[in-house]
């Protein structure tokens, strides 16, 4: 038998916090998942393999045995050779999985990959696999009860939506049943972010609990405003005889209502204005805000007309004459 190394399947060190772990494992499944792959045998060893760590990674009480198994392997080898006992017989492995993003269970890997059992001889010796021994299992091996699975769907927002929050109306079809399910979006969400929506994933049999639905957000591109993190900024534009003498300008925001920017005298092309309280609010919080920076740009004029050229006519002059004076 070989001793699995789940920490390189999943290339994360035995440091590695419960993050990393689970990133490491959504990554690697996406990546090598057979509807992603079909017909590669070699991404679907991969993909039983990463399956098979992240059941052991992902799960506090089974990763705490595999390191504790880890240290003391060689001492089974040799007991197992010897023809002793097997030294870790009285562990007792717990079975429930881990919460949010959880592996696929045996009965899952095999609807996939057929009926042949998709863990190694390792994990089947010192973790079960829900094998014969398993009292959760009936007389022809399958579960009879298990939590639903929990699913993932992606959902694309406006920045509009994402600064007030809304509400949508989803299609979800999955166990052979479509059910229509209306979902809150809180406000402060961002990009990559995921709403859990508890109870909506995949029901469970034998009376458990069904899983959780995950929404990704995918913000789409604001033909005005750039989001960083809680602060959006925004470029307004300003005539140039107001950035010369000073005035005011308009500035749109998220709120719904513009507010008014106050411009210096002498205002330079690209100087930036920060607004307190204009930005993205924080989620939870919708009283917290970030802020609004906005970005002066000088609009140059298209057109002139006679009395406009002759004034800056007469600018260009009194200019030039300036720099002469100086100039002596």
């Amino acid at each position: 038998m070989e001793f699995k190394d789940y920490y390189a399947t999943l290339g994360v060190s035995k440091t590695g916090t419960d993050k990393e772990i689970k990133q490491a494992y959504r990554k690697l499944a996406r990546k090598y998942h057979p509807d992603v792959n079909p017909g590669d045998k070699q991404a679907e060893h991969r993909f039983k393999g990463i399956n098979e760590a992240y059941e052991v990674l992902g799960d506090p009480a089974k990763r705490k045995k595999y390191d504790e198994l880890g240290a003391n392997w060689r001492l089974y080898e040799q007991a197992e050779a010897q023809g002793a006992p097997n030294p870790f017989a009285s562990w007792t492995i717990n079975m429930g999985g881990p919460g949010g993003f959880r592996t696929m269970t045996q009965e899952e890997m095999e609807d996939l990959f057929g009926e042949a059992t998709p863990f190694s001889d390792f994990f089947t010796t010192f973790f079960g696999a829900g094998g014969a021994g398993d009292p959760r299992r009936g007389a022809r091996g399958r579960a009879r009860h298990r939590p639903g699975r929990d699913i993932e769907h992606e959902i694309e927002l406006t920045l509009e939506d994402a600064y007030h929050g809304t509400t949508r109306r989803l299609s979800l079809k999955h166990d052979g049943h479509a059910r229509t399910v209306d979902v809150r979006i809180p406000a402060g969400v961002g990009d990559g972010s995921s709403v859990r929506v508890a109870g909506e994933g995949e029901h469970g049999t034998g009376g458990a609990a069904a899983g959780d639905l995950y929404l990704r957000v995918r913000l789409a591109p604001h033909v005005e405003f750039e989001r960083k993190g809680r602060d959006l900024y925004v470029k307004v534009p300003v005539p140039v005889p107001t950035a010369v003498l000073g005035g005011e300008a308009e500035v749109r925001t998220l709120a719904g209502r513009p507010v008014r920017l106050r411009i210096p005298p002498l205002t330079q092309n690209g100087q930036v204005f920060r607004l307190k309280g204009y930005g993205m609010p924080v989620v939870g919080r919708s009283d917290d805000k970030g802020d609004l920076y906005a970005r002066i740009e000088a609009q140059m004029p298209t057109h002139l007309t006679p009395a406009e050229r002759e004034h800056y006519e007469a600018l260009a002059k009194l200019s030039v004459g300036g720099k002469k004076t100086s100039a002596a």
